[in-house]
């Protein structure tokens, strides 16, 4: 029986904005695929990202442009090289792992877990804002045991001390999204490291990244935006200390449990991470996070409304998806 593939854009409000060093957005807009063979459906969510060259538009053509050979019985395995990393293959790669499991009585978490998934503590993102801004949501959400904070300016000191004073009890990230000058690395990740941060991710732009081999790793420095899959791996050795898989950056499931296991044997630390998407982006990453070091798949926290059914979170604590969402 031949498989049907649709995608279509869809908009989901941001609970009172969300702010990084590139700008704020106020609704999180995504592309969902799902594929059908007339008796089940499976369903892919992917949150198209302009930093690497993404549009909406853009990613819901590449989508439809596969689903010819989707027709025609396209896997999951020859999808890989069809399309390239990035948003459209992840839509694609994730709703054929559904149907896969919807079809086959098996869910994904039996396929790729050795033992049923666990629920994970995710982080709660602060968005980046004026010192006294941060400390104040920092406050309110002191109670949360892990806190990912947006920093990425030319100072960022009084924006760390302020956060890490008003959270004493929370383990603390920082997410600097490319944005700290060279000149500022060494002192910033030194304050890092006097406040007791436990990790920052990506504190310099992506192909700048050459001075972390200098420079003393007082705290985990972790890649976002300078590795994207398996194949980036290797040159990033003498300057990170962890990677944060994204499927949205890797293209899918498939190529992150690849590239989860690449890394792990390389000696990289893990982060899961998400861009800002509802729980049916979330939850094949929240499989894929199960022995993580650091997971942030808080994104529908985030949302002023989420998809029905979604993920179940207890506070910071996220629970596996249950089938009737995905997998």
């Amino acid at each position: 029986m031949s498989r049907h593939l649709e995608a279509t854009i869809e908009s989901f409000p941001i609970a009172g904005g969300f702010t990084i060093s590139r700008g704020t957005k106020t609704e999180a807009l995504v592309v969902t695929c799902r594929i059908t063979d007339g008796t089940a459906i499976g369903l892919g969510e992917c949150v198209p990202y302009a930093r690497y060259g993404e549009t909406l538009d853009g990613v819901l053509a590449d989508i439809v442009a596969i689903a010819p050979a989707i027709a025609a019985g396209m896997t999951r395995e020859t999808l890989q090289g069809a399309m390239k990393p990035g948003a459209a293959r992840n839509a694609v790669d994730c709703a054929l792992w559904d149907l896969e499991a919807k079809l086959s009585g098996t869910t994904v978490a039996g396929h790729i877990l050795t033992s049923p998934p666990k629920p994970l503590i995710t982080a709660y993102t602060i968005s980046l804002g004026e010192p006294g801004t941060m400390a104040a949501k920092a406050a309110e959400n002191a109670h949360r045991p892990l806190l990912k904070v947006k920093v990425g300016t030319g100072d960022d000191e009084s924006r760390i001390r302020a956060v890490c004073a008003a959270a004493p009890k929370s383990t603390i990230i920082l997410d600097a999204n490319e944005g700290w000058p060279v000149d500022q690395l060494a002192r910033h990740i030194g304050i890092s490291a006097e406040c007791g941060v436990a990790l920052v991710e990506q504190p310099l732009p992506a192909g700048q990244d050459a001075a972390l081999a200098d420079v003393e790793h007082k705290v985990v420095i972790c890649a976002d935006e300078s590795v994207h899959t398996g194949g980036d791996l290797a040159a990033l050795r003498n300057r990170y200390d962890a990677i944060n898989i994204k499927l949205d950056k890797t293209g899918g499931l498939t190529e992150a449990l690849t590239m989860k296991r690449d890394a792990q044997a390389l000696g990289f630390r893990i982060m899961v991470g998400c861009m800002v998407g509802s729980s049916l982006a979330m939850a094949p990453a929240m499989l894929l996070a199960q022995d993580a070091d650091f997971v942030d798949l808080d994104g529908p926290l985030l949302l002023a409304r989420d998809r029905e059914p979604g993920l179940a979170y207890e506070g910071s604590l996220a629970f596996p998806p249950a089938p009737a969402l995905w997998g």
